[in-house]
């Protein structure tokens, strides 16, 4: 696949001023659309890239191998294509949720094409591991999402947009959510989910070499304070900040403190990077 299939297969779009390149990786249901409120924040100072993953928003869902996607290996290796379409180095990567985790899975491979990361809502496993590990979710209640998946697509999406999105006081915030479920290829989204929620990650996040900021909501049911406490205590050099925000969603409920946030840390990052090139 040449530089521009791939470019086409994940839908890239690329924007911005800089030099220097940002790559925001969306989360499970999701799409670029998501970092709307986020991304052109950034376009003055930086090049800002946004894409699809394979079987999800506008990318070519003929890409789209069960065999390739069955972990998210398979999602890592659609970062690092693009990085090598785009002949990156030393990018910033925001992931969020399992977004995150797939950015930490392309930094192992290759850390050359990264400086920092950002995780916003990590998780390394979803499920519980007791009584040493909070995950949030016990199998069963991941199995039954699945098999509701199978069963009632629409109703699965509508189900879970809320769980996800928080905010009750802001419905149109599911709502948007739960289109964006409707929108992707069932079958891929299936598969996306079981990658996602079944995955254990934990013992990867040793292998991570590029300082990290871990954006932590206050309270999310998705990826709850002590599995993103873990991911930041595991990795080798992170930050932490817990967020005013609420729910699992940030970028989209609250974009005004995630831009601040990241911000703040890319600006920490360049001064400190200064100030060793004067030395």
């Amino acid at each position: 696949m040449d530089n521009q299939q791939i470019l086409v297969r994940n839908n890239v779009h690329v924007t911005g001023c800089g030099s220097k390149a940002i790559i925001f990786a969306h989360g499970f249901g999701c799409d670029q659309s998501m970092w709307r409120f986020v991304a052109p924040a950034f376009e003055e100072k930086y090049k800002v890239l946004l894409f699809d993953f394979v079987g999800s928003g506008k990318s070519d869902i003929s890409a789209f191998d069960p065999s390739v996607y069955r972990d998210l290996n398979g999602y890592a290796q659609d970062i690092l294509d693009i990085c090598a379409a785009l002949d990156l180095k030393d990018a910033y990567l925001v992931g969020h949720s399992v977004g995150a985790t797939i950015g930490l899975l392309s930094s192992i491979q290759r850390p050359d094409y990264f400086d920092r990361l950002v995780l916003i809502g990590p998780s390394a496993r979803y499920l519980n591991d007791l009584p040493d590990y909070i995950g949030g979710f016990e199998r069963e209640d991941l199995l039954e999402l699945l098999d509701m998946m199978d069963q009632n697509y629409q109703g699965w999406a509508g189900y879970l947009a809320p769980v996800i999105m928080g905010n009750q006081d802001r419905p149109e915030l599911s709502k948007e959510l739960e289109e964006s479920f409707c929108t992707t290829d069932p079958r891929a989204a299936r598969s996306f989910a079981e990658a996602t929620f079944l995955s254990d990650y934990r013992k990867e996040l040793a292998k991570v070499v590029i300082p990290a900021l871990v954006l932590q909501c206050s309270d999310d049911l998705i990826a709850p304070l002590e599995a993103g406490a873990y991911v930041h205590q595991q990795l080798k050099d992170s930050q932490f900040k817990l967020m005013d925000a609420t729910g699992h969603c940030p970028h989209v409920s609250h974009p005004e403190e995630t831009v601040g946030l990241i911000s703040e840390y890319f600006a920490s990052v360049e001064s400190l990077q200064e100030s060793e090139k004067s030395f």
